[in-house]
């Protein structure tokens, strides 16, 4: 059953492969706690970005700070994208996984300058705010609304954790969080059932309008 499941999430694993050889990558390079050798990498930098390294948006996703933060990561990514790519599909999953880093990472270059962040944290929260997205529109359903309610717990907590913890980028995850929430409702999860167009329409308003302030408010 447990071999079936990861079968089932081409995505997902190539993702987890990925990024622990990039993190292999960082260690030979000159080691993944080496802020010049993450800059070099492509950590989000709000002076590079501003400088036209807008790459460093989404690049920032597959590099991890320390073997702990490779791991925790790894292993939550596991656990939530197996479920995404069930309900959404794979294609679907792509999309939801690098926007929500995206628009993490752009909240976090405009609200917090001075700092150098990386790590799949921001796309991981998406995953979890896409989930949020299905226990709104799909609350019929007992699995989906019984496992959104506990992503909400957990995503609570992590929050409220973030506030005590040094080094954690919590507004990258909020952002993160709010681009997974309303770019589920854009892409829709059909193994599941239709959204409603008007809510599709209204995402992609909050969508487009958030990123023209955030864009406006880097430069």
């Amino acid at each position: 059953m447990r071999t079936q499941g990861l079968r089932l999430a081409p995505v997902t694993l190539t993702l987890i492969i990925f990024q622990v050889l990039v993190y292999c990558w960082l260690v030979y390079a000159g080691g993944s706690t080496n802020t010049v050798t993450l800059l070099n990498m492509g950590a989000r930098s709000t002076p590079l970005i501003r400088e036209g390294e807008w790459w460093r948006l989404v690049s920032p996703v597959f590099l991890h700070v320390g073997l702990s933060h490779l791991v925790v990561n790894s292993v939550t990514l596991l656990y939530i994208g197996r479920y995404i790519e069930e309900f959404f599909g794979h294609w679907r999953m792509v999309v939801i996984y690098f926007i929500s880093a995206f628009f993490g990472n752009l909240t976090s270059a405009v609200f917090m300058p001075s700092t150098v962040s990386a790590g799949a944290s921001t796309a991981i929260f998406g995953l979890f705010g896409a989930f949020l997205m299905l226990g709104v529109c799909f609350h019929h359903n007992v699995i989906v609304c019984v496992l959104s309610r506990t992503f909400l717990l957990f995503v609570i907590i992590n929050i409220v954790m973030d506030f005590f913890l040094s080094g954690v980028d919590l507004v990258g995850h909020i952002g993160g969080l709010f681009g997974g929430f309303f770019i589920a409702f854009i892409v829709g999860a059909p193994m599941l059932g239709t959204v409603d167009y008007l809510k599709r329409l209204l995402s992609g308003a909050v969508l487009t309008v958030s990123l023209v302030i955030l864009t406006l408010e880097l430069k």
